[in-house]
This record gives structure tokens, C-alpha cells and sequence, in this order.
């Protein structure tokens, strides 16, 4: 997939990954693109790029969008949030807001752009996705349940999409350098090494990107056993051996 004068619809572009996605798809030489975000007063100013109000997980807003920019042939779905909620003792609103913005909105950008990817000659999907989707953390872990989700709808969608000539990839990382996490005092990637890495990937036709060294090895120790994986669970009053 060649970036070079693609149209490309991107959504959280005005901050974070997705602006920096912005500014790399500029210097690949993209002809237009739509860059989608709630608030667009951030949204980098350029003749080629059209910005666009848009919450995605409101699914009627999404589908009229689909229905006026009918000549996007690439989609990144990039919008996402975090409330750091955990599980048991979190807000279950926080947690269901992470899982309609980043599973549901993704789903709904994908089912009202799929249409428009066809009719333009299939084009490509990017989901962006997180190396928490494969790693327990005290932290985030309504996130990580939303973006495993993602992980396991971008696996689906290449199989539903492949009769439409349609490319979809999915993007994972590490804790990298954004808003979101700007309260943790933790190595992080930057935005533009990310978006570099994502881009060469996307444009090779890979269908899984990794992003950086931390979530190549958690990927690779999902075949390990948790016991090793998850230490810190091995129940202490656990018998002991004969």
C-alpha cells in the first residue's frame, strides 16, 4: 500500500499518535486527508488536510461522515482513550467508556467505511491497538481488555475484508510519549518514532507492526506459561511438594 496520493481519513489526529501520524503522512506525500477528531482547533493547518468534528462512538455521526467523504481509500483508526480504571474496583461507566470508544467507535468507523474502501478498489485499514492487549498490568486494565478486543476484531476483519481486496493491519506499542499517559514516570516511545515505524510497516503490507523492542518481547511471551509470566498470582498458601 502506497501512502503517495492516498486520501486517508485518520481519526484522534489533532494530538499524540494520530498527530504525528498527521506529519509523517504529509511527508509521504499523501494528497488529502481527513483528519477526524473531537475537537479540530489542534488539527495541523495544511491545504491538504480537511478537519472533521467527529466523536466516534456516536455511530449515526460516523455513518454520515462515510456517506460525504466517499474518496477515502485509506482508514486509521487511531482514536482511543484511558481512564486507568481497574476491573474490580474501577467505575464500570469508565470502563465501558473505554470500550465504546476503543472497540465499539474502531468497530463503527470500520463497518461505515468498508463501503467506501470497496467501492474505491479495497484501499487498507490500520487499527491501532496497544502491547497491553497482550499484557496484565495493575493499571489500565479496562484499556487492555479493550484493546485485546481490538486485536482479536482486526484478526477477524482480515478474513470478512479479504474478499474486497481490503489490506488491515494492526498497530501495537509500548507506553509512548502522549497525553494519555503523561502522568507516568516510565520509558516511553516517541509519537514520530511510532508513527515511522507504523507507516513503513503499512506501506510493506505487513499485517501486524510491532513498534518497538517491549511489545516484540510481550508478544513473543504469550506462548510462555503465566505462572512465569504473572508471578506475583502464584498463590502464597499454594501445598508445597511431598
Amino acid at each position: 500500500m502506497q501512502l503517495s496520493k492516498s486520501t486517508i481519513f485518520i481519526t484522534g489526529a489533532n494530538r499524540g499518535i494520530g498527530r504525528a501520524f498527521v506529519d509523517e503522512l504529509l511527508v509521504r506525500g499523501a494528497e488529502k486527508i481527513y483528519a477526524a477528531a473531537r475537537d479540530i482547533s489542534a488539527v495541523v493547518d495544511d491545504p491538504r488536510i480537511t478537519p472533521i468534528t467527529l466523536d466516534i462512538t456516536d455511530s449515526e455521526a460516523v455513518a454520515r461522515t462515510a456517506a460525504v467523504v466517499d474518496d477515502v481509500d485509506v482508514l486509521i483508526n487511531n482514536a482511543g482513550v484511558t481512564t486507568f480504571a481497574p476491573l474490580v474496583g474501577g467505575d464500570l461507566t469508565d470502563i465501558r467508556s473505554e470500550m465504546e470508544t476503543n472497540y465499539f467507535g474502531t468497530l463503527a468507523m470500520v463497518r461505515a467505511f468498508a463501503p467506501v474502501l470497496e467501492a474505491n478498489g479495497g484501499g487498507s485499514i490500520l487499527n491501532v491497538s496497544s502491547a497491553a492487549a497482550w499484557f496484565g498490568m495493575e493499571h489500565s486494565s479496562g484499556y487492555a481488555a479493550s484493546k485485546a478486543a481490538v486485536w482479536a476484531m482486526t484478526n477477524g476483519l482480515r478474513i470478512e475484508l479479504s474478499g474486497q481486496n481490503t489490506q488491515v493491519t494492526g498497530l501495537h506499542m509500548a507506553s509512548t510519549d502522549t497525553e494519555m499517559i503523561t502522568s507516568l514516570d516510565i520509558p516511553k516511545n516517541t509519537p514520530q518514532a511510532v508513527a515511522i515505524e507504523a507507516l513503513d510497516g503499512f506501506e510493506a503490507g505487513e499485517l501486524e507492526i510491532l513498534a518497538d523492542n517491549d511489545t516484540r518481547a510481550v508478544k513473543a511471551a504469550l506462548s510462555a506459561d503465566p505462572i512465569d509470566v504473572y508471578p506475583q498470582a502464584v498463590r502464597h498458601n499454594q501445598p508445597q511438594p511431598l
